[in-house]
């Protein structure tokens, strides 16, 4: 088995939490615009992340990088989310329960 990197691993999460989010809120097989749109600012954000391979969970890091209005909607899509992952895709939420565990490490280097 392949060891999947940090980044990656995070983009599968929000990938999979969209995908319940918008399933259940807004009733369609793939994403809707509005959660499109929010998939994009999620992965342009994970692209310029500082922290790379050790990226802390969102809620931990001592950077903000999503604007207020754009941090609120992926807290609603996590707080829908969030229990429901256990159940569809337990490895991805033990995976993200285990990283919250972890110290951030500090990003100026």
């Amino acid at each position: 088995m392949r060891k999947v990197h940090r980044i990656e691993r995070e983009r599968r999460t929000v990938e999979a939490m969209l995908g319940l989010y918008c399933r259940g809120r807004h009733g369609g097989r793939g994403l809707c615009g509005e959660c499109q749109e929010l998939r994009g600012y999620a992965m342009r954000a994970l692209d310029r992340c500082p922290y790379r391979e050790d990226k802390p969970v969102c809620s931990k890091c001592k950077i903000h990088c999503y604007r207020p209005e754009m941090r609120e909607r992926i807290k609603a899509v996590m707080r829908y989310s969030g229990p429901r992952m256990l159940v569809h895709h337990p490895i991805l939420a033990i995976e993200h329960l285990m990283d919250g565990l972890r110290r951030p490490k500090d990003a100026s280097r």
